[in-house]
């Protein structure tokens, strides 16, 4: 009954009434909290002496792709075990307009931590691909990729990601660490080719690539293949961009792939500061994982500094070396989560990974990384199981959705509503624009978008302990007051002029 009540919710949001400003815009509070809201539609009037925020539309930064997650091996195989309507409840929540709308998609080439065994798509020792054959997905990635094409439309977008070449094109002969052996460059490039024209077989376009997933490497705890930023440059332009050029194929290539911070500063640097790999790439993708807390502006600042002209993707974050917490919303709003770095990281860097707050770490670093130049924000998986699989390393990790496959059951954690807080109202090309505030108080976090149909949306979150209120005001109209619970997130959405 706990579903079928949460998804009644969603009509009950589009039918209450919208609010009227001295300006004649309508707005909208919707509103999730620590107190058991889940996007609800609040009526919000602030108190006595509100913090001004002045929104200027005609000052704005970058675009924004969207938002989404990844189809993983996991996650396609658990919802093929589902009953039909669940599995449909689940789709229907990611994909359609009126729930999350996410209209990006991350697959994985090859096989991933997330992925039932260790797979390729040719045999070993195959020296010219003739082998090639994306059997392996055709059971669950696949199918389940089509549904949700189905459901979002064309504007979806996939992009791939491989976790490691064959292990006989690497040095090491093994799925996990290792380097692509430099006389298998272009092998490997044309596999990238072959993939992209297998799923468009099956009426999948790929969109684009991230060249390599987190190619620092994992410490070899599962599928992965190691560059330096100087191979994946030569890697880049000798290899990939030809072939795809040569094959008349037109997918775009996001370079780094791996953790915000100095090392995405070295490698910005090296990829984007050489003009032939410049313009061979569309930009580049980031994760999440150095912090439960912090969103490293300065290194996405400087990043975007180097190469205005090429957006910055993240394409991965999790609440990660968790077991998930089954029908437990309180949990996803308490400080008792912890990483991978609590227990195994350097001790110069325990201080980045404290026990956090898992909604917070969510809405804190999309905040974050909209206010830097970020263009897309993509979550890991979509769905995984009560164990945080499957998945054959033992990484178990927490995803929005959590499925029981022997009962049939599904549980929207708050974490679904926290992304739903940004992907539902954010359009596509829709343009983060400036807002300007005196005073905001430590643990408050907000950002502010245009819509390309003139809606202005404002992300906030108060991870304070008192209430907050404010008064927003867009170029010179009337202001419109609101106040925020302690502990919640808000998204206010204005009506255009």
């Amino acid at each position: 009954m706990k579903s079928l009540k949460y998804f009644v919710l969603f009509a009950v949001i589009f039918a209450t009434p919208s609010c009227q400003t001295e300006s004649q815009r309508a707005y909208k509070v919707y509103q999730s909290s620590a107190q058991g809201e889940r996007l609800q539609v609040v009526k919000a009037q602030a108190g006595e002496s509100p913090i001004l925020v002045k929104l200027n539309t005609q000052k704005k930064y970058q675009r924004i792709e969207g938002f989404g997650g990844a189809i993983t091996e996991a996650s396609a195989h658990l919802l093929q075990k589902l009953p039909e309507a669940q599995k449909q409840k689940v789709l229907q929540a990611y994909f359609n307009d009126t729930a999350s709308a996410y209209n990006l998609v991350r697959l994985h080439i090859n096989s991933c931590d997330f992925s039932l065994s260790k797979y390729a798509y040719v045999d070993s020792g195959d020296s010219n691909l003739s082998s090639f054959d994306i059997a392996p997905d055709r059971d669950d990635i696949i199918p389940i990729a089509q549904a949700a094409r189905k459901i979002a439309g064309e504007d979806l977008k996939f992009f791939a990601s491989p976790w490691t070449a064959p292990p006989y094109m690497k040095v090491n002969g093994d799925w996990y660490g290792g380097k692509l052996l430099p006389e298998y460059y272009d092998l490997w490039a044309q596999y990238f080719v072959k993939y992209a024209q297998a799923y468009a077989d099956e009426d999948l376009p790929i969109w684009g690539f991230t060249v390599e997933n987190e190619p620092l490497g994992n410490d070899a705890n599962w599928e992965s293949m190691h560059f330096s930023p100087e191979e994946m440059g030569l890697f880049i332009k000798d290899h990939l961009a030809p072939a795809l050029a040569e094959a008349q194929m037109d997918q775009k290539l996001l370079v780094y792939d791996q953790n915000r911070g100095a090392e995405l500063e070295e490698w910005s640097e090296v990829l984007l500061g050489d003009p032939e790999i410049r313009e061979q790439i569309y930009g580049t993708a980031v994760h999440w994982y150095t912090s439960t807390f912090k969103w490293f502006p300065e290194s996405l600042q400087k990043t975007h500094a180097l190469a205005p002209d090429k957006e910055i993707w993240n394409t991965e974050a999790c609440v990660d070396a968790e077991v998930p917490h089954w029908q437990d919303d309180a949990w996803y709003w308490k400080k008792e989560a912890t990483d991978w770095g609590y227990t195994w990281a350097p001790e110069k860097d325990k201080p980045d990974h404290p026990k956090y707050v898992p909604v917070y770490r969510y809405a804190r670093d999309i905040i974050g990384c909209l206010n830097n130049q970020v263009s897309a924000w993509v979550d890991w998986n979509i769905v995984l199981d009560r164990q945080g699989g499957p998945n054959h390393a033992s990484n178990w990790c927490v995803a929005p959705v959590i499925a029981d496959t022997s009962s049939g059951e599904v549980y929207f954690t708050p974490l679904y509503d926290a992304l739903r807080h940004f992907s539902q109202f954010i359009n596509r090309d829709a343009k983060r624009i400036d807002f300007q505030a005196d005073h905001l108080p430590e643990g408050l976090h907000l950002s502010a978008l245009e819509n390309p149909n003139g809606e202005v949306v404002i992300p906030i979150l108060n991870t304070t302990d008192n209430a907050l209120s404010f008064s927003y005001q867009i170029d010179e109209e009337a202001a419109i007051n609101i106040e925020i619970p302690a502990a919640s997130l808000q998204t206010i959405v204005i009506s255009p002029k």
